[in-house]
């Protein structure tokens, strides 16, 4: 006879605020990553260029 095994699912409050958490902490990580970008540029061209290849914008450089 084999014991059944039961998994319970996390709370959904837990999964969306894991959620929140790993937003949050990539939007900080874009953020870095665009003004990293935007110092090291040579221009605005080459900023806009370089932003684009990593799928970033501008906008992601500022934090809310």
């Amino acid at each position: 006879m084999t014991l059944a095994r039961h998994t319970s699912a996390p709370p959904p409050a837990r999964i969306t605020q894991a959620r929140a958490v790993e937003d949050r902490h990539s939007a900080i990580q874009n953020a870095r990553a665009a003004r990293t970008v935007a110092d090291h540029a040579a221009d605005v061209e080459d900023c806009s260029q370089l932003l684009a290849m990593l799928g970033l914008d501008a906008a992601s450089g500022k934090l809310r």
